[in-house]
């Protein structure tokens, strides 16, 4: 599983009919700081994330491992939503704090 960040949404009207139904995140993997690393991805969304929110996303055949991807082709798919994170006893994330809504607006303006 990897920690990323939900910075936006993807719509696609004609796709392959095993996908209809499924809606597509753009995801920002982030480090243990939060700070974005990496390229995004566009993963299935399995558990009504929304824009702004860390989430846990699984790659490969993973991906195709929730009863929302079984047997449909996709190579990402959101499982989780973070309601916070711990890195060596320093809480590093915390849904809904103030110091979460600060680091928000920081990482909307990188």
């Amino acid at each position: 599983m990897l920690l990323a960040k939900v910075v936006g949404t993807v719509v696609s009207t004609r796709k392959e009919p095993s996908m209809d139904g499924l809606r597509f995140m753009l995801v920002q993997p982030v480090d243990l700081n939060g700070k974005p690393t990496g390229p995004h991805v566009v993963a299935v969304d399995a558990v009504g994330s929304g824009i702004g929110e860390y989430i846990l996303f699984a790659t490969g055949s993973s991906a195709r491992q929730t009863q929302m991807t079984d047997k449909r082709p996709c190579d990402a798919v959101i499982m989780a939503i973070v309601d916070n994170w711990e890195v060596r006893g320093e809480i590093k994330y915390h849904k809904g704090t103030e110091e979460t809504k600060h680091r928000q607006t920081e990482w909307q303006g990188a």
